[in-house]
């Protein structure tokens, strides 16, 4: 997005490391999504189209939005590694002091906390990041 666009970023299980993901044969629902994404092991165009968008690789030395990203330990879908490498990139090459925010929730999956108190517990947790940045909480 445009610098000064945004004040705030939530990524809940973001899949922002496309192109590391979609490389990792190991991870049981890559090559099933070859179809839909691109096998960028095979082609080199495919590979070129994913950098060009996936997030983690866009990352560059500027302004940032104050940015929250979770994840869940166990999730198979989006793993806990992306959003922390994520964050620790902004972190590092974030030209302003705004906030870079990681929660990886240890006992959770793709869909976070189960049980009705749980889930709230995160549902707080993303309105607290998000009345902070706006100056209300």
């Amino acid at each position: 997005a445009r610098e000064g666009l945004l004040k705030a970023v939530v990524g809940e299980v973001p899949f922002v490391d496309v192109l590391n993901t979609m490389c990792d044969t190991t991870l049981p629902l890559t090559p099933p999504e070859w179809p839909e994404w691109g096998n960028p092991i095979e082609s080199k165009s495919e590979y070129d189209y994913i950098a060009s968008y996936s997030p983690y690789d866009q990352i560059t030395k500027r302004n940032y939005p104050h940015v929250l990203a979770t994840g869940g330990l166990t999730d198979p879908r989006v793993t806990y590694w992306e959003p922390a490498k994520w964050i620790a990139a902004i972190r590092k090459l974030r030209t302003d002091d705004g906030m870079s925010l990681c929660k990886i929730n240890m006992g959770a999956g793709h869909a976070g906390k189960s049980g009705r108190f749980d889930r709230l517990e995160e549902v707080a947790l993303v309105y607290a990041f998000l009345l902070m940045v706006f100056g209300k909480a």
